[in-house]
């Protein structure tokens, strides 16, 4: 359980990366306050997950799901360059978050 909680969390950090985005620097005040509300989602998901994951595996990998999600949201939604060295190093976190699980396992 405390893995989807986790997973969760990471989710959740990829939405108020999101809706940062869409807040047009905190202008747009429903954005803000869905960021905000999201990253507070976030955070009490990761919280719960470290009773039995060690924090320095959940963190990285709620951090690695994040930055993940972040990288694939921008080039899907915003436009970022998708060019081969950014892939690169996307599936690099991916592999990364992969043997921190299974290093947990």
């Amino acid at each position: 359980m405390n893995w989807i909680l986790l997973l969760i969390a990471g989710l959740f950090e990829i939405g108020w990366v999101y809706a940062l985005k869409q807040s047009d620097n905190f202008a747009n005040l429903k954005f803000a306050f869905l960021a905000v509300l999201l990253l507070a989602i976030s955070m009490a998901c990761l919280s719960l997950s470290l009773r039995t994951i060690p924090v320095g595996t959940a963190y990285a990998i709620w951090t690695g799901i994040g930055a993940v999600g972040a990288a694939t949201l921008g080039i899907m939604a915003f436009g970022d360059p998708a060019t081969a060295l950014r892939l690169v190093c996307i599936a690099l976190i991916v592999i990364g978050v992969v043997g921190l699980k299974l290093a947990s396992a």
